[in-house]
């Protein structure tokens, strides 16, 4: 069994930070890339930044210059710094990771549960 777990998510005012953390867990082969999703009420859920297992990383235009995204091979955790927050990034921020699980031959896409951030202006 595999798990996606996010944490990180709350309230804060606009202008704040956040850091959420989401760590892959289970019978683990190997993790290709990571990323971070939004979705906000009413919209599509949305890319926001993801980054391969060599570090390469792609950012929304968004949130260019403001997120960050990171991740420690050795836990198994992506992380995505976010700075200078707006009302309009108000979403439920989803974790994906690309995952070759134990006795799997291709690596499958797992998705965390999601984790609120709010941003109040």
């Amino acid at each position: 069994q595999v798990q996606v777990v996010e944490s990180g998510g709350g309230l804060v005012h606009a202008g704040g930070s956040l850091r959420l953390s989401c760590a892959a867990s289970g019978r683990i082969v190997s993790i290709n890339g990571m990323g971070w999703y939004r979705q906000a009420p009413g919209k599509q859920r949305e890319l926001v930044a993801v980054i391969t297992s060599a570090g390469s990383t792609n950012y929304a235009d968004s949130v260019k210059d403001r997120f960050t995204i990171s991740r420690d091979n050795a836990k198994k955790t992506v992380y995505l710094q976010m700075n200078s927050l707006k009302p309009e990034d108000t979403a439920v921020y989803y974790c994906n990771a690309n995952i070759r699980r134990v006795g799997a031959w291709l690596p499958d896409d797992y998705w965390g549960q999601g984790t609120q951030v709010t941003v109040s202006s």
